[in-house]
This record gives structure tokens, C-alpha cells and sequence, in this order.
């Protein structure tokens, strides 16, 4: 069976990118260049794709961030806080996931793969409305329609959460200092926005220290 991830970079696709490799038997891997801040997360996409000796494709739609308004895609600054605040809605990019399964589904039923996995969780869906499960049932639903062939979208995570996704990630040896979180696009992740924070409690509930590099080691 064949399986394409969207893999952002993330510490969430990349577990899923290692999940599909112990669930499929060929594995691809498809990025998207959407304008984003930080997309250095690429970078780390590129890494753990050429590890695992799998084809990686990075798709350049750089050009809609000219109209999709949001902190990531724009001079707005990225809000610090924990994503149930409400500030933290100005990090939603309109239509985002819908662009990228688009894309992908159309990738991966070009090439005759089976299954689409996503790395969507239960976190998500309080700010992300495109994260939910009605969403990607949904949408599912209509690149079936829309096609003869069919394709599974699959999301191991969509009901379990960041702390969750680590346990499960560290059980498969994930490299999580080479997956990139945080919505700045520096040096070191800043450890304050809303990323960053559900990724630093994901680690300390799992009782390790997170392996990536922040700008103020006092909050890791």
C-alpha cells in the first residue's frame, strides 16, 4: 500500500511521516511553500525525508500570501500565549488545509497512492476549524466525489493530544530535535508563542526536555 504525507516539518507531521513508514509499504512525502514566516520548517522536512530515503516533494504556492491574511503570512506579529487564547486566531491561515489536501489528493491519485495522511489533533480544533473531524470528512468526501479513483485520507491523531503525539512519537525513535514548531522563523524556536508553548507542555508531561533549541533556555 502507498502512502503520501503532507509534512510541514512539524513535530505532528513528522510523527505522522514516521507512522505511515511503519503502516505502508512506499512512502512519499509532499511540503508546501505557502509564504509562511517560518517556513525554515522546510528545512527540517527536507532532513527527515533524505534519513528516511523518501522521495520529497515541496510544492511553491508563495504567491497566496499576498492574499490570505494572517500573522504567519504577513508583517502582523505572531501573538505569545497559549492557543486557547483568543489572540492566538490570528495565526489561521483561511482556507489552508483545504489548499494543501486539494494539492496533495491530487498528487497522490496522479501517482496511485491509497491512503493521505494528515497531522491534524485534538488540540487543533478549538482555533483551527480546518483540523476538525467534520472538516476532514468532508473533504474527503468531495475529492471522492470529484475523482474516479478513490483515496483514504487518514489522520492517527485527530483525537489525541500534542502530549499524546510525543509519547507515541518517542515509542518510534522521531528525531524530534530536527522538527521545527515554533510560528518565528529564527534561529532558535522562541518558546512563547502558541506552538511552541503546547510543544514545550507536550514534552514536560512526557517528563523529557524537548531536544530543539530555544531563544531563552529558562522556559524550557
Amino acid at each position: 500500500m502507498k502512502g503520501l504525507v503532507i509534512l510541514s516539518g512539524g513535530l505532528d507531521s513528522t510523527t505522522v511521516l514516521y507512522k505511515a513508514m511503519n503502516e505502508c509499504d512506499e512512502v512519499e512525502a509532499i511540503s508546501f511553500n505557502y509564504g509562511q514566516k517560518h517556513k525554515k520548517e522546510l528545512e527540517f522536512a527536507t532532513f527527515n525525508c533524505r534519513v528516511l530515503k523518501i522521495k520529497h516533494t515541496i510544492v511553491d504556492i508563495s504567491n497566496i500570501r499576498d492574499f490570505l491574511k494572517s500573522s504567519l503570512t504577513s508583517n502582523v506579529e505572531i501573538p505569545k500565549g497559549h492557543y486557547e487564547e483568543e489572540s492566538m486566531k490570528s495565526t489561521v491561515v483561511p482556507n489552508r488545509n483545504m489548499i494543501f489536501t486539494s494539492i496533495a489528493a491530487g498528487y497522490a491519485l496522479s501517482n496511485k497512492f491509497d491512503f493521505l495522511y494528515l497531522g491534524v489533533h485534538s488540540g487543533d480544533h478549538a482555533i483551527y476549524p480546518d483540523c476538525r473531524p467534520e472538516f476532514i470528512k468532508s473533504i474527503e468526501n468531495t475529492i471522492n466525489i470529484g475523482n474516479y479513483e478513490k483515496i483514504k485520507i487518514i489522520t492517527p491523531y485527530i483525537n489525541s493530544s500534542k502530549t499524546e503525539i510525543v509519547t507515541d512519537g518517542l515509542k518510534m525513535n522521531v528525531p524530534y530535535a530536527m522538527t521545527w514548531t515554533c510560528y518565528e522563523g529564527k534561529v532558535k524556536a522562541c518558546g512563547k508563542c502558541g506552538s511552541c508553548v503546547e510543544r514545550l507542555e507536550a514534552f514536560e508531561k512526557n517528563g523529557i526536555k524537548d531536544p530543539l533549541k530555544y531563544e531563552d533556555e529558562i522556559n524550557v
